[in-house]
């Protein structure tokens, strides 16, 4: 499974890019508004850091704003990935940018139907929210499982499942189970991820039973070489 940051941050993506483990970054208007960073210098900067997609999403309403808008956040990078909204003029932009060669992510799904559309319009990613449909009392994991159902009875649709609005470690592992293709979240919930309790307490014993049996390693000593 690829795992995208869910961030406004250069700072939260370039500490994340550190280990490796970051295949792409997603980014949304609220996301942009209250970090209170210029949307196109903050893209630019995140396309640097990683290899992978960073979602750019436009704000206009209309398909052909829509597209205006895809067309030039593409150019800021050759990783950009347009995001745009699973409306009607959504889908409309997502087909022609799709059909230009640019990698569009069509966001806010929320139901099988709306994912079939996407794929249709040739988007690379699209992107079910779980955590909101789990708010409303729904389980946003039954998306994941029938949107893959879908796209397997047809392997001519190459859309890709990033499972958006993830709320826990559990979230990430039970989308994986799935099989979904990608997990966006957030910088704290990436940093719970590798971190557990049991971990920390054998490390800790680990280190006090090293330390107390006296030893040093020698890491400027020339190794020895095997007999």
């Amino acid at each position: 499974m690829k795992i995208f940051l869910d961030t406004a941050s250069v700072a939260d993506v370039a500490a994340a890019a550190e280990t490796g483990l970051i295949n792409g970054v997603t980014t949304n208007p609220s996301l942009i508004a209250k970090s209170g960073a210029k949307l196109d210098e903050t893209i630019a900067q995140m396309c640097d850091l990683v290899d992978g997609p960073v979602s750019a999403e436009v704000v206009a309403q209309t398909a052909a704003a829509m597209i205006e808008e895809g067309k030039y956040f593409a150019q800021i990078a050759k990783n950009v990935c347009v995001k745009v909204p699973l409306t009607r003029d959504g889908l409309i932009a997502c087909k022609t940018l799709s059909d230009s060669g640019i990698d569009v992510n069509v966001t806010l799904c929320f139901s099988p139907a709306q994912a079939l559309l996407a794929a249709k319009a040739g988007a690379r990613f699209i992107s079910p929210f779980i955590g909101r449909i789990d708010d409303v009392g729904g389980i946003g994991l039954h998306l994941i499982r029938e949107i893959i159902q879908i796209y397997d009875n047809y392997p001519n649709l190459e859309t890709e499942i990033l499972a958006a609005s993830i709320r826990s470690p559990q979230h990430v592992v039970e989308a994986a189970k799935l099989g979904a293709d990608v997990a966006t979240i957030p910088p704290k919930l990436f940093n719970q991820m590798y971190q557990h309790p049991l971990t920390d307490k054998g490390l800790d014993q680990f280190m006090e039973d090293w330390n107390a049996s006296g030893q040093e390693l020698d890491l400027k000593s020339t190794s020895r070489k095997a007999s």
